[in-house]
């Protein structure tokens, strides 16, 4: 079963998509609740641009940008 991720708190949700990376919903859910002033990434759609975005948000995940 899938945790409700529209109730689950900002933190809390941050913690499952630690556990479970794989979990695109939880992914997207929290990525849908960035800062509308957030920086954004304009990645060229090649394979380079897309390595280069995984790594972004990978580090985002982890708390480290």
């Amino acid at each position: 079963m899938t945790p409700d991720f529209e109730s689950m708190s900002t933190a809390d949700l941050r913690a499952y998509v630690l556990e479970n990376r794989e979990d695109l919903e939880a992914v997207r859910s929290l990525m849908s609740r960035r800062n509308p002033n957030a920086v954004r990434y304009n990645f060229p759609d090649t394979e380079e641009g897309q390595a280069q975005m995984r790594k972004i948000l990978r580090r985002k995940i982890n708390g480290e940008l």
